[in-house]
């Protein structure tokens, strides 16, 4: 916590401020995953250039950043609900989306839209955790797999026409993001990295595939975004053979900061603090005493954002 203690809060306020912490995360896709919106059944797909070094035009595999949070705040919700029964601590239900709770630290890191008028005590709640579209890094050719299912005839265990296909993104395809944390409190943080190493499944067709390994690579910290998630990938693309945490902080430190508004308030954590770091939340048990200050924390916001 000390490392990056004066860009944390103490508690969260409706007015944010520039304090921003940033979560450099490698999604590496671990089976089958269908990453659409469309009902076409086409992946999502955007043309980038190749890399920083070449600006050659290249389809990749887009990971929405919808996508991304829709299943860490539902995972968030679940380790909340989880740990609050193991403490035995009696808390409102939230339900997402359609009926936030709107008092519970999920509401409060990941923002809440009330579904009731005419109510005072029911106004929205400002995120304070944002994502950006995560970029495969290698191209869509390189990763892309169609699958056709076809009717089973069940009398002479034969196959029938064909249904259709299934477009999926490889296993071992590799995603660069960034996660980043606005003014929040070490309560927060520790929740956020806890949700984002416990996801474990994302996609259109998550029942049947879907799974996905999440590695906090590395952390800056500032008054500002120091890097986005399509510079991070054109950069790792360059690096594609041997990509080291030590050389993600090195580039970020000296191509990236002085590009800062801010310069002098941006830190870039070595591996081995973004290591210590990550350890201190991991090792932060989600017991009675951190469930009640959480609730507590958001409890005093709503009453301070209501009047």
């Amino acid at each position: 916590m000390k490392l990056i203690e004066q860009y944390l809060v103490d508690k969260p306020q409706p007015l944010i401020g520039a304090k921003t912490i940033q979560l450099i995360v490698m999604r590496e896709i671990l089976d089958y995953t269908v990453l659409r919106t469309e009902e076409d059944r086409q992946l999502n797909t955007v043309y980038t250039p190749l890399s920083v070094k070449e600006d050659k035009p290249t389809r990749r595999v887009a990971f929405l950043a919808t996508k991304q949070k829709a299943a860490e705040s539902r995972q968030l919700e679940q380790i909340l609900r989880t740990a609050a029964e193991e403490a035995k601590l009696s808390v409102t239900e939230c339900y997402l989306k359609d009926k936030l709770c709107m008092k519970c630290p999920r509401c409060g890191l990941y923002g809440a839209t009330s579904t009731e008028s005419g109510q005072s005590d029911r106004a929205n709640i400002k995120h304070r955790i944002e994502y950006s579209t995560a970029f495969s890094l290698l191209p869509y050719e390189n990763i892309a797999t169609v699958t056709t299912f076809n009717a089973i005839n069940d009398k002479n265990i034969t196959t029938g026409q064909a249904l259709g296909s299934r477009y999926a993104v490889a296993p071992a395809t590799l995603f660069p993001s960034i996660v980043t944390l606005k003014s929040v409190t070490w309560i927060e943080l520790v929740q956020a990295v806890k949700t984002l190493l416990a996801c474990k499944s994302y996609g259109a067709e998550s029942r049947i595939g879907g799974d996905v390994r999440n590695t906090i690579i590395g952390v800056t910290a500032g008054w500002e975004e120091v890097i986005t998630s399509l510079e991070l990938t054109l950069e790792l693309y360059d690096r594609r053979d041997k990509i080291t945490p030590a050389e993600i902080a090195a580039f970020i430190k000296r191509d990236y900061v002085p590009k800062a508004g801010n310069p002098g308030k941006v830190i870039v954590l070595k591996p081995e603090q973004t290591d210590e770091l990550i350890k201190e939340c991991v090792n932060t048990a989600l017991d009675k005493g951190f469930l009640e200050k959480a609730y507590k924390d958001i409890g005093e916001y709503r009453a301070v954002q209501v009047g």
